[in-house]
């Protein structure tokens, strides 16, 4: 199985000018970043389930072999909180069958109030169909115990590995046969700023100063060393490294190429998809 880089979403528009090239029309930016990525996490679906058609939509403007993980509406997970999950799981596949063979993992990610609860957790599970592949990013503590790792296992459903500052946020647990790392917020100096002299923790990956560009390609599919935190790390000399692991790098590729290089900003959005094997902090 390869292992797909890609970001959550793809219209930002101070990607525009550096992924995006001016003239492009926004209508045309998917095709674009698909040139460069081999998947996105849709999070869009999370605020409104779009159409089915929409979903095919962008299945005819990806190529063949592009992955497109979908982030499961916030109406299962923040307003009914896993509770009656029938109905929203069965609208969310029906209108997400759009993307045929483009549909990558489900993506459930829940509030951080809401506390562990694995029979919640495998009635939600039960609900999909066979051969939907299901990431679980749960942000509160309570849900770390051996009785949610085995719904998680007994579905076949992957444990959402999430960062800040570039550490672990949760167990590393290896609950199925493929991965979803999701690249919040790394250790790039200077901070990320929301407007002049400001940053905001917590959103310290999304926001970077417009000079600054990440190589589109990680340095390794192995993640930074380290136990949860959510104090960043403090810099460390040698080559600066973008939210998502990846070195920063400029000037030409391979026979005199330019390299392709994304805004900063891309970088705290970083999705990753990879084979269990690779799943590692080193």
């Amino acid at each position: 199985m390869p292992v797909l880089l890609g970001t959550s979403g793809w219209q930002y528009d101070d990607w525009r000018g550096v992924l995006y090239d001016e003239g492009v029309p926004r209508r045309r930016w998917l095709e674009v970043y698909a040139r460069s990525f081999r998947t996105v996490e849709n999070n869009n679906v999370f605020y409104r389930l779009p159409e089915e058609a929409t979903f095919a939509g962008w299945r005819e403007r990806t190529p063949p072999g592009f992955v497109m993980a979908v982030k499961a509406s916030r109406f299962l997970t923040h307003v009914r909180r896993l509770r009656d999950p029938e109905e929203p799981v069965a609208r969310l596949m029906e209108r997400a069958r759009g993307l045929g063979g483009r549909l990558g993992p489900v993506l459930l990610q829940l509030p951080p109030t809401l506390r562990g609860d694995p029979a919640a957790l495998d009635a939600v599970l039960g609900c999909f169909p066979a051969g939907v592949r299901v990431a679980v990013e749960p942000r509160h503590p309570s849900w770390w115990t051996a009785e949610v790792r085995g719904v998680l296992a007994a579905h076949g459903a992957a444990l959402c590995w999430a960062d800040r500052g570039s550490r672990p946020v949760s167990p590393l647990w290896r609950t199925a046969e493929w991965g979803y790392l999701r690249l919040h917020e790394g250790r790039a100096a200077p901070w990320p700023a929301t407007g002049p002299g400001r940053w905001t923790p917590g959103r310290a990956a999304s926001r970077t100063p417009s000079g600054r560009v990440v190589t589109s390609t990680p340095t390794s599919t192995t993640t930074p060393a380290g136990r949860p935190s959510s104090t960043p790390a403090p810099s460390r000399t040698g080559p600066a490294r973008g939210a998502c692991g990846c070195r920063r790098r400029t000037g030409t590729g391979p026979g005199g190429t330019p390299r392709r290089t994304v805004p900063g900003d891309l970088a705290g959005r970083c999705r990753v998809i990879v084979p269990a094997g690779q799943l590692r902090y080193a």
